[in-house]
């Protein structure tokens, strides 16, 4: 499905209470600023050329500067090829250890208090590190605080192997997610600040490729250690060369885009706070308990499933087809949120789904896991989901990184108490029962959060000043 072709759109009109009708928020999905990705130069516009709150061809909407020669209009290629590396190298470094736990554990002489502390670091990492990005773009740049943030990880993943100790292996950790922390927060709103008519395929990418490396870390670890004369070792340094090649390839786009955090018209900042928004409150909600179950699946679905009899290398394996899903759901809900214009009863099915994962992990773990798995990847939706609609329910880039830098830091936050916590829970209760009924309730509470999330309105309607 190609992107929509259609010229920016105005601001979706308001109804008398506040709700934008559905099919302006359809229209107004990934409205864009200019498409800097042509090859051309961007033209700049005529002073004072708007129609409707809106700058001509889109050059100034949300306030950013229409792209330059040399700097924003660099081709499609550059960009999908930069953001194809950027997007894969994001999550090995936190995918790759759940399965690698125990041996980790064991060279360390620690429990599994210290592997839910490894399994909880992603999301803890991501959410305090995550509220740096924004401020780092503010002085870098988009793209140039990307490159920073790919480095830090290459350096960290490449460091954390030599570790001597559990300390040192915990430090190490956090350096080599501080990257991703910074790129989860940055690349959505790069796309949204340089997507053009190409954002829908551009995040689509995005989606489809960040859940391609987070499914390769889960899958191949194990037998990557298990080929390797260093075990674990080996199977966690790899990554960083993965990490290499994304930050040779955006050091080329920095020099085409320069400083592209584009500051507001006179001055000032995209008006009102993003908690008097409640799509943006349900959005980071949404996102946390997500993110939570996804990190407990990443680090502790390999044990649930060990325990119930399978070979390490196959729990892994399956571990991995949950992550597998989120390709085809990186593929299909960017394009959906597009064309869709109820997406409630979705993102709802999407918490049923899960629950019904966990019922059969409880149930029945041994006699069908793939399709446990699959019930998990498949509700797991909800995470590209809700990426997707960042930028979808947003205008203005700079509310869209205001949003990111939001969303995923306050809700990975949250979900870095969910791995932690199973961690402590299976060390005192010996069993998988109640920590499985507990995490099939809150699978229903994130579809109905999910619900209040997808709502057809536009943040930036609800951050707005009344008339």
């Amino acid at each position: 499905m190609s992107p929509d072709p259609r010229p920016v759109p105005a601001p979706a009109a308001v109804d008398p209470a506040g709700e934008p009708g559905d099919r302006e928020v359809c229209a107004d999905s990934y409205a864009v600023e200019a498409d800097v990705f042509a090859d051309e130069p961007a033209v700049e516009p005529e002073a004072g050329a708007e129609a409707g709150g809106a700058a001509a061809g889109g050059a100034e909407a949300g306030g950013a500067a229409p792209a330059r020669r040399g700097r924003g209009a660099f081709g499609f290629a550059l960009a999908a090829i930069a953001l194809l590396t950027i997007s894969f190298a994001l999550r090995p470094g936190a995918s790759s250890v759940g399965p690698l736990l125990d041996p980790i554990s064991e060279a360390f002489g620690r429990g599994e208090t210290y592997g839910g502390l490894l399994t909880a670091m992603p999301g803890l990492c991501f959410g305090v590190i995550g509220l740096l990005a924004v401020p780092v773009a503010k002085r870098l740049g988009l793209t140039g605080s990307i490159v920073v943030a790919i480095g830090i990880a290459a350096l960290g993943l490449a460091l954390r192997p030599l570790s001597g100790g559990g300390a040192v292996f915990a430090l190490l950790t956090v350096l080599a997610l501080a990257g991703p922390a910074l790129g989860n927060v940055l690349v959505p709103a790069w796309v949204k600040r340089h997507g053009g008519s190409r954002t829908v395929a551009l995040m689509t990418m995005y989606s489809i490729v960040l859940a391609a490396g987070g499914t390769a870390g889960t899958l191949f670890s194990v037998p990557i250690a298990e080929a390797a004369p260093d075990g674990w070792r080996t199977a966690l340094g790899v990554w960083s060369l993965g990490a290499a090649v994304p930050a040779l390839v955006w050091l080329l786009v920095l020099r085409r885009t320069g400083h592209d955090f584009q500051p507001p018209a006179g001055g000032g900042r995209a008006p009102g706070s993003l908690l008097r928004s409640p799509m943006a409150i349900a959005l980071t909600i949404t996102f946390g308990l997500q993110s939570m179950h996804a990190y407990i699946q990443m680090g502790w679905t390999p044990s649930i499933l060990a325990d119930a009899g399978l070979a390490p290398a196959t729990a892994g394996a399956l571990a991995s087809v949950s992550f597998a899903c989120g390709m085809l759901g990186g593929l299909v809900m960017p394009m959906v949120i597009a064309r869709v214009r109820n997406l409630q009863p979705i993102m709802l099915a999407m918490g049923v789904l899960t629950a019904s994962g966990y019922a059969g992990l409880l149930l029945a773990p041994g006699t069908a896991p793939l399709l446990w798995m699959l019930l998990l990847g498949i509700g797991g939706f909800v995470f590209p989901a809700t990426i997707a609609l960042l930028p979808a329910r947003t205008r203005d880039a700079r509310v869209t990184a205001r949003l990111s830098g939001m969303v995923q830091p306050v809700g990975y936050m949250l979900a870095a108490i969910g791995p932690f916590a199973v961690g402590l829970a299976h060390e005192a209760l010996a069993g998988w029962t109640a920590i499985l009924v507990v995490l099939l309730v809150l699978s229903l509470v994130m579809g109905a959060v999910a619900w209040k999330a997808s709502a057809a309105r536009m943040v930036d309607d609800e951050l707005a000043p009344a008339a």
